[in-house]
């Protein structure tokens, strides 16, 4: 397997429109376990999420760009409130497939919605905080600059996205990781097809211009606007 360049003509099954929709619910839902296990967040709460929401003297907006089945937005809302820190949480995806199945994870202060960038900035929506997880490799070049300028446009403070890094050896360990959890889902061939998507430190650096690029744990990349708090 060649990871020395980004292969960015796989399709994961999951997009696929006419993908079997009980392998894919069961997918988003198995998520939640894997993005706790792998993704890295609960350091980029403590780091970039909390700071953000502290010090306000309201509940802050905060924005999930790409939800999927909702379980990252309501991991840090429940990490917020451990921490005694109100915010209004919103998790927004485009493919309506994912809302019934983010909607289940609903808790008080939580929503979700069925929208994309371009139809929250036409509705005038506006958030302190915005946030992705495993969304910029799924986007070509054109798709990549637009996402990123909708986020900076629908944020007043501090831009997140956050994904996968590229290599070897993170395509090795998910290859044998997954494995109890990817029966009667797409993890496995979606993960790996993810990887291989997927960027390096230095190429999202290079596609993001003026963005800070870094590595908030192992096999993962944050890319954090420097034009935002």
């Amino acid at each position: 397997m060649n990871l020395r360049e980004r292969d960015a003509t796989l399709r994961e099954l999951m997009d696929d429109p006419d993908c079997d929709r009980a392998r894919l619910a069961r997918t988003l839902r198995r998520f939640g376990t894997i993005n706790r296990l792998i993704s890295g967040w609960g350091s980029v709460y403590r780091r970039h999420v909390r700071p953000a929401l502290q010090g306000r003297g309201r509940p802050a907006r905060v924005l999930d760009l790409g939800c999927g089945g909702g379980d990252v937005l309501v991991r840090l809302a429940a990490l917020a409130t451990r921490d005694g820190l109100a915010a209004e949480w919103v998790g927004a995806d485009p493919d309506p497939r994912a809302l019934p199945v983010a909607q289940r994870r609903s808790r008080p202060g939580v929503t979700f919605v069925a929208a994309d960038s371009g139809a929250l900035l036409a509705a005038g929506e506006r958030f302190d905080l915005v946030l992705s997880n495993h969304v910029l490799h799924h986007l070509d070049d054109a798709e990549l600059a637009r996402f990123a300028a909708d986020s900076l446009a629908l944020s007043r403070g501090a831009v997140l996205h956050a994904d996968i890094e590229r290599g070897a050896l993170a395509y090795a360990l998910y290859g044998i990781g997954i494995t109890p959890f990817a029966p009667g889902t797409f993890l496995r061939t979606d993960g790996l097809r993810s990887i291989r998507r997927s960027y390096r430190a230095v190429e999202l650096a290079a596609a993001l211009p003026g963005w800070r690029v870094s590595r908030p744990a192992p096999f993962r990349l944050l890319a954090r606007s420097t034009g935002h708090a």
